[in-house]
């Protein structure tokens, strides 16, 4: 009768941050957000007042070959 009637002892839930799993799904897009910070960063302060080269014109956002003569490399 006494083995009918033991408690069986089952482990308690641990809480969700102590298990390994949701740390490591959260660890991609964590790393993509940081890469895309550090490249925002880069492109904003190397490469901002670069000057546009052979024979470009710069209207607001767009880049624009300006009219006239065509570039010298160009073969007709």
């Amino acid at each position: 009768m006494n083995s009918a009637h033991q408690k069986i002892e089952m482990p308690r839930p641990t809480p969700w941050w102590r298990e390994p799993w949701p740390w490591i799904l959260m660890a991609g897009p964590a790393l993509a957000i940081v890469g895309c910070a550090i490249t925002i960063v880069l492109a904003v302060s190397s490469f901002s007042d670069q000057p546009i080269l052979e024979g470009g014109m710069k209207r607001g956002l767009v880049v624009e070959k300006a009219p006239g003569k065509p570039p010298l490399n160009e073969s007709r």
